[in-house]
């Protein structure tokens, strides 16, 4: 595999980090070894649609991997085979993970204290206080809480009660 050696002078002159280098030459064996050990000139776009699918389906690799897998072989035809692949619609892409929620809405809470009782209700105040004010005798920082996954709005503790 000369290629391989040439591949590690590109993501070098490249300025890629050590990591990035070692991640794309692990990537780029797979896809050789998936194929046969045949050298990847010879392969198209429907082979690296079929070890995506491979990838994804057999191996029920992390969407991040499989993203991973791709960013390596794309790297090896553009920048060192020098050769642009069609667009791979007809890849198995690995399902990204459902998100959950970092922090209740103001109405969630409301609906979970509505169901507790006057003593569980107070404990659990408490509680979520006592850790505020830990948190700004450690930092010395008043505590604010995300309202919501991505979102550049705080809302203070207080804001809650």
């Amino acid at each position: 595999m000369p290629k391989l050696l040439e591949v590690r002078t590109v993501v070098c002159t490249l300025h890629y980090s050590l990591r990035t280098e070692q991640t794309y030459i692990h990537w780029i064996k797979q896809y050789i070894f998936f194929n046969s050990k045949r050298h990847p000139s010879e392969l198209g776009a429907t082979d690296v649609s079929a070890f995506l699918s491979y990838l994804a389906l057999d191996r029920k690799v992390a969407a991040s991997t499989q993203n991973q897998a791709l960013a390596a072989i794309l790297f090896l035809y553009r920048h060192v085979l020098k050769h642009e692949l069609p667009w791979l619609e007809d890849a198995v892409r690995a399902k990204r993970p459902k998100r959950i929620p970092l922090v209740f809405t103001r109405e969630e809470v409301s609906a979970v204290l509505s169901h507790l009782s006057r003593t569980t209700w107070l404990n659990s105040k408490e509680s979520r206080d006592d850790r505020c004010n830990r948190y700004q005798r450690m930092t010395g920082i008043s505590a604010f809480y995300r309202t919501g996954r991505g979102s550049d709005r705080f809302s203070t503790g207080a804001a809650i009660e």
